[in-house]
């Protein structure tokens, strides 16, 4: 995940029980490689989540290229359902990027025109974490 605005609440909601999470504040340091890489080596599954916009999906490609992960709550599907749920998004701007991890997510973006931040799928990815 990349916002610490999603990570305070999960902590909050679900205490020691909650799963382990790493907040990568933005475009993942070197320190945050070296850990996720080192968590994969050791058999942990990754997921990730992020920013619905240009830059997200530019960081999650760079993440991707450095360690494996699978997407959570973090495709095209799953776009359309936050800009359904939340109708007064605000407008996408930047250079468009891929998203390798969903073919389909970038031209959904670029259909729908709106930026989704990681705060918007608050909801669902904390009750992923129940």
């Amino acid at each position: 995940m990349r916002n610490p605005t999603v990570l305070a609440p999960a902590v909050d909601a679900h205490g020691a029980g909650c799963p382990p999470l790493v907040c990568l504040q933005g475009q993942p340091s070197a320190a945050a490689h070296t850990l996720l890489r080192h968590l994969h080596a050791g058999g942990a599954r990754l997921l990730y989540h992020g920013d619905f916009d240009c830059g997200g999906l530019r960081i999650a490609g760079v993440l991707l290229r450095t360690v494996p992960w699978h997407p959570w709550r973090y495709t095209a599907t799953d776009y359309r359902a936050l800009v359904v749920a939340a109708p007064s998004l605000p407008p996408l701007t930047g250079t468009p990027a891929e998203a390798p991890w969903d073919p389909a997510l970038a031209p959904a973006l670029a259909e729908l025109g709106v930026r989704a931040e990681e705060e918007t799928a608050l909801d669902p990815l904390l009750g992923d974490l129940a």
